[in-house]
């Protein structure tokens, strides 16, 4: 990371994160799966200790700051599983892409600024190496009803 000192993990800690623990995966997928120096990240969910820590959709049921604390967990678990996969998130060179999809209800139009949420989360985290591409789309339904499922690409080291 650009002759940084400071390990990712511990800058995370300083922002007042936890990193979970990787989550295995719950279906027929691998969670990380790389190429080369890239690694591409399945979709991430609110997910922790088990349980959905985000649900429902944001419109009149979830405001956006809602939706924006779902995509920053949903951000840590991205991490958590990259740490899975290479073993140290200071291998980590840059956010390539970010795909992130918000439970919306019908009129909601504000998909990017619960996006900005995990948006936000990476470039404090990694600094301009974590300002990455960006989709944000709003969705009728996610899985077990969260708020907000983000997949990314991510280059190492």
């Amino acid at each position: 990371m650009n002759g940084e000192v400071m390990k990712i993990e511990n800058k995370i800690r300083q922002l007042g994160y936890t990193l979970p623990q990787s989550s295995p995966a719950g279906a027929i997928y691998t969670p990380v799966r790389r190429v080369g120096n890239t690694l591409y990240v399945s979709g991430q969910i609110p997910w922790l200790d088990g349980q959905v820590k985000y649900s429902g959709k944001v419109g009149s049921e979830r405001d956006v700051k809602y939706g924006q604390e779902a995509a920053r967990l949903c951000i840590l678990n991205m991490l958590a599983a990259v740490k899975n996969a290479i073993g140290d998130l200071d291998k980590v060179k840059q956010v390539v892409k970010l795909t992130v999809m918000v439970s919306s209800e019908t009129g909601f139009d504000k998909q990017h600024l619960v996006a900005n949420g995990a948006s936000q989360l990476l470039v404090d985290i990694f600094g301009p190496d974590g300002c990455a591409a960006r989709t944000a789309m709003g969705v009728n339904q996610l899985p077990m009803d969260v708020t907000v499922e983000i997949e990314g690409i991510i280059e190492v080291e």
